[in-house]
């Protein structure tokens, strides 16, 4: 079967096939952290959404035939401010904030990109781009500083739908005195000796941020791809911003095909902020004994165009749910993902309607096909498991309800059944009696401390 892929375009606000401009390979190029903290389960949503198009692409072109490039964006005034207030080097900053994401983002299942290189292996590649856009005349320096000349690009804010004097007027820019226009935007800014700097064509200086996404995806993509993904806040003015000098600074005019931006994240139904006390790092869930399978479910469960609510309650069902596909997979091997699944991932990343393939593929008590299409998804891997063991041998208890029932069945007094069957209830096993017999499933909150008493 031939899968077309359709994503929805935000450059064009449409959902288009996806046409590799190298027939049979993909490329794909998704904007990377800031490494000076941990990520928070915000930043997290476009690790998820990403990988489950990276593992898709796969899939469909074979692995060997998709680029995937994610970024680390490792020369920032963030990490720089960081370094002053802790007395730390940069780079033991930036080395040690890395570690930390790969470990998260490995904690939820997410498969590591092709390529992920540090802004500051690129310097001289941006270094090389800021000086075509100079020659080019869209670009010009001024006290220590490169500007990207905005109105030299007509095609400016034709991604996020704005114009340029309408911008101006909506927004609080930084007018500083050797800017032409309020929109042009930083390529490149001095250091004095307590900054980190290279040596430029217009003195010691640092990049700006937009500059790095260009000049990396130009490295290791070429000038054109398929692909370039982010969050929805990145739209303005990073991407634009991307599109702006990447177009004015390649011979083909051109950059990437499609544009995908995944929308916000919320918590308990309001904006994630540390002032409510409802901001979380991936490492806080992950300590708070959330399984990272877990929190990638839940992330799973919403369109990545829709905003996204963590609840604690949406956790909850997806432990009860990844605890009963674990149990119907234990020792199975994967079977064929089916059809239905990859058609759903197809149609511009409907991960909530391969999840309901999933329930159906449960339902219908296919273990191979679940746990094919599951890992298609980046659930059920092995290496994602064992959170869902018991911990306990349950037999005993699983014994002890099959005899209780058995006496039953000859007595007629169930009373015995039910009180042990609503002690183990209420220490958070699901009892399922039939035919076949006794089987007890650790549910959401199962708690040993709770299991009753066998005399």
């Amino acid at each position: 079967m031939t899968t077309t892929i359709r994503l929805h375009n935000t450059r064009t606000r449409q959902t288009e096939d996806l046409v590799p401009l190298i027939p049979g390979k993909v490329r794909m190029y998704v904007c990377g952290p800031t490494v000076y903290d941990r990520a928070h389960i915000g930043n997290a949503r476009p690790v998820v959404v990403f990988d489950t198009l990276f593992r898709l692409l796969r899939h469909i072109y074979g692995a060997e035939h998709v680029t995937y490039v994610r970024n680390f964006t490792d020369v920032d005034d963030k990490i720089n401010a960081k370094a002053a207030q802790t007395g730390r080097p940069i780079r033991d900053i930036t080395d040690e904030t890395i570690g930390w994401y790969h470990a998260d983002m490995d904690a939820l299942g997410a498969l590591r990109p092709t390529h992920e290189p540090r802004a500051t292996e690129y310097i001289g590649a941006m270094i090389a781009m800021i000086s075509d856009l100079i020659d080019r005349g869209h670009a010009y320096a001024a006290e220590g500083h490169v500007l990207f000349d905005v109105r030299s690009y007509a095609d400016y804010g034709k991604l996020s739908g704005r114009s340029v004097d309408d911008m101006i007027a909506g927004a609080r820019v930084e007018v500083a005195p050797y800017k032409r226009d309020p929109m042009d935007f930083v390529l490149w800014k001095p250091s004095d000796d307590t900054l980190p700097g290279w040596d430029s064509p217009w003195g010691r200086g640092r990049p700006g941020w937009h500059i790095e996404c260009s000049a990396m995806s130009k490295a290791l993509l070429g000038e054109t791809f398929d692909i370039h993904g982010g969050g929805i806040d990145l739209q303005f003015p990073h991407h634009e911003n991307e599109i702006a000098q990447s177009c004015c600074a390649n011979h083909s005019g051109q950059f990437a095909n499609i544009w995908m931006h995944n929308e916000m994240l919320q918590v308990e139904g309001k904006k994630m902020s540390k002032s409510l006390g409802n901001f979380f790092t991936v490492r806080d869930l992950l300590d708070q004994g959330y399984p990272g399978e877990v929190i990638r479910f839940v992330y799973l469960g919403t369109h990545y165009a829709r905003p996204m609510d963590w609840t604690h309650e949406k956790a909850t069902q997806a432990e009860g749910t990844l605890r009963k596909w674990r149990a119907l997979t234990k020792g199975a091997q994967p079977g064929q993902v089916a059809d239905a699944v990859v058609a759903a991932l197809a149609g511009d990343l409907n991960t909530a309607g391969a999840l309901a393939e999933l329930h159906r593929l449960a339902g219908e008590g296919d273990a191979a096909g679940l746990l094919a299409s599951a890992q298609l998804l980046g659930l059920l891997l092995p290496e994602l498991g064992g959170w869902d063991e018991a911990g306990v041998d349950l037999a005993p208890w699983v014994n002890r309800l099959a005899g209780l029932r058995a006496e039953a069945m000859e007595t007629k007094n169930f009373a015995p059944v039910d009180a042990l069957k609503t002690a183990l209830m209420a220490a958070g096993l699901e009892v399922r009696m039939s035919k076949a017999g006794v089987e007890l499933l650790p549910g959401p909150g199962f708690d040993v401390g709770k299991l009753p008493v066998l005399e």
